[in-house]
């Protein structure tokens, strides 16, 4: 009897024990976001408000997420580009697709990686693949609301 009691409890902790789903992380990174700081290959290329920046051009950059499942992507060259974007599944990165005009190399998809949980507040990224409009270096981003 002692050891049916054990089993049931330890059946019903198991049974409560299940993993949590992940939720989308959508609605917080829905916004404009603008360039606060920007390495291109671990060089710190950009600082927002910063008199010396190497790329200034990062002033102007934009990443539009506030419509569901549309992006449009202003980069350091000024160049607009405009697509879908989602998440994956696992929330470690942001995807953006369908891209027009298609940029160098990419199939009309750029990858970032989210590299830390976004708060609203900022949203840390990091490309995927190298950027042929930078040289060919890995860049990554921090970003603000705009």
């Amino acid at each position: 009897m002692k050891n049916q009691s054990g089993l049931l409890i330890l059946l019903l902790c198991l049974a409560g024990c299940q993993p949590k789903p992940i939720t989308p992380i959508t609605s917080l990174i829905n916004k404009v976001w603008k360039a606060n700081t920007v390495k291109e290959s671990e060089v710190l290329v950009f600082t927002l408000g910063a008199t010396a920046n190497i790329k200034p051009g990062y002033t102007n950059f934009r990443l539009d997420l506030s419509k569901p499942d549309q992006v449009i992507l202003k980069d350091v060259d000024g160049r607009v580009t405009t697509g879908t974007w989602s998440v994956s599944t696992d929330n470690k990165r942001l995807l953006l697709d369908n891209l027009t005009p298609k940029p160098t190399n990419t199939n009309g998809l750029i990858e970032y990686y989210i590299l830390a949980e976004p708060d609203g507040s900022t949203l840390s990224l990091e490309r995927t693949a190298e950027s042929r409009k930078t040289g060919n270096t890995v860049n990554q981003y921090a970003l603000i609301p705009e």
